[in-house]
């Protein structure tokens, strides 16, 4: 098959990674070596110079297959034999990105295995003692670190990376006695070539249990930080104040990077001389000066990253303390001010910071996420009263884009959360009610916006703040005097999905707390209820689109966890239309909410409330029988086991799933409960039994019917519910990667699957 000249490229890639495969075996190696077959595949003899090379497919699989070679105790020598090791190298530089990836990958590979005897359990070996093959690629590392083009240095440092991350050995301390040399003379160019490279490989030693003891590397990435650009230099940054052991001083230089822009920005907006910097020299750095004002591109993208840094860090434990708080309030506040035109700068640099930020909605949308991290500390009253009246003013601004505005919405809610937390106060304190009443008629105006991004983003800023803030008195003084509940109902019915669902949402949650639109009226108090309950259900009913109908499940589930008064007044009606909504939607995420639902008015009949069915199936508390066979009864009569077993066989996995659990903690109470009488070998168990086949193999046309407890329990356990669950929790791997699979694609590579497939199998 080999030796054809029309064998096509995919052929000609399977069948290198099958060998590949073959070869990892002892019995298969030798018999390929013998057969000449391996040299012919991975050598200089095999498809190497041919045609076929020049698909990525086929260098692709060769790459592969060598890597699964690779397990084979003779594979090195075989290696070093074929001449692969040169083919690596020049893969490295592949035009696929795919395969340049995983032959870096698999250079990396073959070093640890060629090291892994020689050097292992010994500190720092010489490099005399390594292996010919380790020797080789060690030496193609030290000439791709000395050369004049940067791809190769790339290249090499890549390499790198992933031995220092993925390889534990004590030979890669010798290692990185003998390449830090060349690794730091890339300092001394300018500029310094594969700056993110060099970054990701000295962080990668820096975390390396080996390694991280060793005092030049401290130094080496001191030198580093300041031979970087500002922009270069921040994720280095970042990386070194993430490490837990580190110097102090080096940590103190680090934080200094990431605060120079800031810093740069207060002290050029600053209204009068001698305003305190966030760090001592941190400020005035001229190069970080040059870079803000050398071009529009550069100051963006120096403030993005420096704020994106700064926000991963002010959630650690491990970030620089004292944490600058106030400064970093202040200068954040003053960018998003340059941004949006009403600062008033004095200086030069201000002057022209502001011409380059106005109107900039990258930063600004930077700025209000680091804004809303920094909600996390403390600042002083008047501090925090700037940060509400600048998110006030971008909330309000008609110059704001929908993704502004979004975390605008965002920075405020987690301001607002963070204000609510004063120490013996229930209540909202007044300067947050009074925001808040300046606050809800912006929100008004937002979910009549034309653009249905901005009245999407209220909506989800409604639902946060009624979550948290439903039961506050202030809150729902605010909110009750404003039409922000009858908008959000007049949602529900808007042209765009996005905005129903979650307007869907944040019905539900409004209703929750007793928020309505308007009073319900004396004579029938439950009236507006039932009304929104049947909006609901028929949202879940029509809804042409699968958002809605998802919210309207998980808003309807919510409401019979919670015990809401409507649905408590006829659970059983209500249960039986929901599931009969979700039994015929063509969506998977409503039929699983549908199971979800299932379970709690499962729950609650058996009165276990909160119990968990996937993982308390094999603790199952005792259910009386009188108790269980009248759930059973009120379960068939909402046609409950319809759904579930349906369900059982339902093409979405996660369905497939979920009713398996719910079937297998059902059939658990039942066998906590021996007295329960079973239908024994009735005609209904048998017709179950016959439709549940009928079902698997893809018939759905006939339903259950009503059945009786005992027949519910019969089928329960002659389903071999736990084989079901192994199977559904097995991957797709599984299945793609088995024997069966793998020859039944031999079998259509060569096409004689209907004429030699016994044979073959």
């Amino acid at each position: 098959m080999l030796k054809s000249q029309d064998l096509s490229s995919r052929i000609l890639s399977f069948s290198l990674r099958l060998a590949g495969i073959f070869a990892a075996q002892e019995n298969c190696f030798q018999y390929l070596q013998q057969g000449e077959l391996l040299p012919t595949l991975f050598g200089e003899a095999g498809p190497l110079g041919g045609a076929a090379w020049t698909a990525p497919t086929v260098r692709s699989g060769w790459v592969q297959g060598l890597r699964t070679l690779a397990r084979h105790p003779s594979a090195l020598r075989f290696l070093a034999a074929c001449g692969a090791v040169d083919t690596i190298f020049s893969l490295q530089g592949d035009s696929s990105l795919f395969v340049a990836s995983a032959a870096g990958q698999l250079l990396v590979h073959v070093l640890d295995l060629a090291m892994r005897g020689p050097a292992e359990g010994r500190r720092g070996p010489r490099a005399r003692d390594w292996p010919a093959c380790a020797q080789k690629i060690v030496c193609h590392i030290e000439d791709s670190l000395c050369s004049a083009a940067t791809p190769q240095v790339t290249q090499a440092l890549n390499v790198l990376t992933t031995v220092f991350g993925h390889c534990r050995g004590l030979w890669t301390q010798g290692l990185w006695v003998r390449l830090s040399p060349l690794v730091a003379r890339l300092l001394e160019k300018d500029p310094v070539p594969a700056s993110h490279s060099l970054v990701d490989l000295l962080l990668s030693v820096a975390r390396s249990s080996v390694l991280s003891s060793d005092r030049g590397l401290w130094e080496t990435l001191a030198q580093t930080l300041s031979h970087l650009s500002p922009t270069q230099a921040g994720p280095l940054a970042l990386g070194i104040l993430k490490l837990q052991d580190c110097p102090q001083a080096l940590r103190t230089q680090a934080f200094g990077i990431l605060l120079q822009p800031l810093a740069c920005v207060l002290e050029a907006a600053a209204q009068a001389p001698g305003t305190p910097g966030l760090l001592e020299g941190a400020a005035g750095d001229s190069m970080t000066v040059d870079t803000l004002l050398s071009s529009k591109s550069a100051c963006v993208g120096l403030l993005c990253c420096a704020l994106a840094h700064l926000g991963l860090l002010q959630p650690l434990p491990q970030r620089p303390s004292p944490w600058p708080q106030v400064p970093l309030l202040g200068a954040v506040v003053t960018i998003l001010r340059l941004c949006s035109g009403s600062a008033a700068p004095t200086s030069d640099v201000g002057g022209r910071l502001c011409a380059i930020l106005v109107g900039c909605g990258r930063v600004q949308r930077a700025a209000l996420d680091f804004l809303g991290a920094l909600s996390q500390g403390t600042g002083p009253q008047e501090l925090v009263t700037q940060v509400f009246s600048i998110l006030l003013e971008y909330l309000m601004s008609p110059e704001s884009s929908s993704m502004v505005l979004k975390k605008a919405f965002q920075a405020t809610l987690r301001w607002l959360l963070s204000s609510s937390k004063t120490p013996g106060c229930c209540d909202l304190d007044p300067h947050t009610q009074q925001f808040l009443r300046e606050l809800l008629p912006v929100l008004q105006k937002r979910l009549c916006s034309p653009c249905w991004e901005v009245r999407d983003s209220g909506l989800e800023f409604l639902t946060q703040m009624t979550r948290q803030w439903g039961g506050r008195t202030g809150f729902r003084q605010a909110l009750l005097a404003s039409e922000v509940p009858e908008l959000t109902r007049q949602l529900l019915r808007d042209p765009e999905s996005y905005v129903r669902a979650s307007a869907v949402t944040a019905t539900g949650q409004l209703s929750g707390w007793g928020l309505r639109a308007t009073p319900a009226s004396p004579e029938r108090p439950g009236a507006q209820q039932e009304s929104l309950l049947g909006e609901l259900l028929h949202i879940l009913s029509t809804d042409s689109e699968g958002f809605p109908r998802r919210a309207a499940m998980q808003v309807c589930t919510e409401w019979l966890r919670d015990g809401r008064a409507d649905v408590a007044e006829d659970p059983e009606r209500f249960v039986a239309g929901v599931l009969q909504a979700a039994s015929r939607d063509l969506d998977w995420e409503v039929r699983a909410q549908g199971l979800e639902l299932a379970l709690v008015f499962l729950e609650q009949l058996l009165g276990q409330r909160g119990s968990r069915c996937p993982y308390s199936v094999g603790l199952p508390e005792t259910a009386p029988p009188g108790v269980l066979a009248q759930a059973l009864q009120v379960l068939c009569r909402v046609q409950l086991f319809e759904f579930a077993f349906r369900a059982l066989f339902d093409c979405d996995r996660p369905v497939a799933q979920k009713s398996c659990d719910l079937l297998l903690f059902l059939r658990a109470k039942a066998a906590s409960c021996g007295s329960l009488q079973e239908a024994g070998d009735s005609p209904s168990v048998a017709s179950v039994e016959a439709t549940l086949q009928r079902w698997q193999a893809g018939e759905q046309g006939q339903p259950l019917g009503y059945l009786e407890p005992g027949a519910i329990v019969a089928v329960l356990r002659s389903v071999d519910l736990e084989g079901l669950r192994d199977t559904l929790a097995e991957s797709s791997d599984h299945v793609e990667k088995s024997p069966q699979s793998l020859l039944q694609d031999v079998l259509a590579a060569v096409g004689v699957l209907g004429e030699n497939e016994a044979d073959c199998y």
